[in-house]
C-alpha cells in the first residue's frame, strides 16, 4: 500500500539501569541514541513490512534532525512532503527504563511539532489524499487534528501518543468531517482511553465513540481490546520470552494494524498488530529491523 503518517520524528535517548532504579539517584546503566517517534517509528515499522511510506513532519535543522533526516532515506521513507525549519530545535524524547525493559517515565521536547499547523497541514491536503491510508499522531496540534478529519479522503488511523496529548483528539473527535464522517481506527491504551471516555466508569458511548469505527486498547501485558462499532473483544498478548525493550512495542503493534489494510477485519489486524509488538521487545531500539520478516497472511 501506499501510506502517509503525519506526526511526530524525534532522537530517543534511551537509559535503563543495570539494576532496581534508585530515584533521586545516579544508577549505573548504558545510555542509547536512536531514531523515535511515535509517527517515525510506524512510517519506518510499515516501510520495514513492504509498503510505499511518505512522512510527513517537521525538523530542526540541527544535529539531530540531520540524523533524523539521512536515517528515514536509508530506510525507503519518502520525505518529499516534509519541512525543515532553519533555526528550530529537532524533537527529542529522553527516557528511563528498569532492567526489565519497562518504561519508568521520560521527558518529550516536542516544541517544533507545533509548527504543523492547519495551514502547513492544507497546503499538503492534496497530496495526502491520494494515499491508500493515512495515519497520524497526537503530536499534531488540536487545530490541525480536526482539520486532517475533516479533510482526509483515505482511511485515517490516529494513535493517541499518551494521555495528556489525547485531549486534542477531543475536537477531532466532534469535527463533521467534509469527506471522512469517521475516524476509521484510534489506537489509545487504558490511561488514553480513558481521558477521551472511552473506557472505564465514566466511558461515554455517544458523541465520541460513534466518531471511532474501530477502536484498539492496548492493555500492555493483559493484550488489546478490540471494539468495532458495538461489540467488543479482547485478544491476549501474545508471549515473549527475553523483553529487551517496551518503547516502541505499541507503534508496532499500530503498524501491523495498519499494515493489516482497511479490508481486513479489526480482530485479524489486532492479531497481526500483536505479532509486530512481541518483534519489537525483542530488540533494544524502537523499531526492530526483523520485523520485515514478518508476513500478514
Amino acid at each position: 500500500m501506499k501510506i502517509c503518517v503525519i506526526g511526530g520524528a524525534n532522537m530517543d535517548i534511551t537509559a535503563a539501569s543495570a539494576g532496581p532504579f534508585v530515584a533521586g539517584d545516579s544508577n549505573p546503566g548504558t545510555v542509547r541514541t536512536a531514531p523515535g517517534g511515535v509517527g517515525r517509528n510506524i512510517a519506518h515499522n510499515l516501510s520495514l513490512l513492504g509498503n510505499q511510506t511518505s512522512l510527513v513532519t517537521v525538523f530542526g535543522n540541527d544535529g539531530f534532525g540531520k540524523m533524523l533526516r539521512a536515517h528515514c532515506r536509508s530506510v525507503g521513507i519518502d520525505l518529499s512532503l516534509s519541512q525543515t525549519v532553519s533555526g528550530a530545535r529537532n524533537a527529542c524524547f529522553v527516557s528511563v527504563g528498569g532492567p526489565d525493559g519497562e518504561l519508568l517515565g521520560g521527558v518529550a521536547d516536542m516544541a517544533v511539532t507545533g509548527l504543523m499547523t492547519p495551514e502547513w497541514l492544507e497546503e499538503r491536503m492534496d497530496s495526502i489524499n491520494q494515499f491508500d491510508a493515512v495515519v497520524a499522531d497526537t503530536n499534531l496540534p488540536a487545530d490541525t487534528l480536526s482539520a486532517l478529519v475533516a479533510c482526509c479522503e483515505p482511511p485515517l488511523y490516529i494513535d493517541a501518543v499518551s494521555s495528556a496529548k489525547a485531549s486534542r483528539l477531543r475536537q477531532a473527535l466532534l469535527t463533521r468531517g467534509l469527506h471522512s464522517e469517521r475516524i476509521f481506527a484510534l489506537k489509545c491504551n487504558r490511561l488514553e482511553a480513558e481521558s477521551l471516555g472511552l473506557w472505564g466508569p465514566d466511558a461515554r458511548d455517544g458523541a465520541y465513540a460513534s466518531r471511532v469505527q474501530r477502536l484498539y486498547i492496548s492493555l500492555g501485558s493483559g493484550g488489546v481490546l478490540v471494539r468495532e462499532d458495538d461489540i467488543s473483544e479482547q485478544l491476549p498478548s501474545l508471549p515473549v520470552t527475553g523483553i529487551v525493550n517496551t518503547t516502541g512495542a505499541g507503534d508496532a503493534m499500530f503498524a501491523g494494524i495498519v499494515h493489516a489494510g482497511p479490508d481486513a477485519t479489526a480482530l485479524d489486524a489486532a492479531r497481526f498488530g500483536l505479532e509486530c509488538a512481541r518483534c519489537s521487545m525483542l530488540s533494544p531500539e524502537a523499531v526492530n529491523e526483523d520485523i520485515k520478516n514478518l508476513k500478514y497472511e
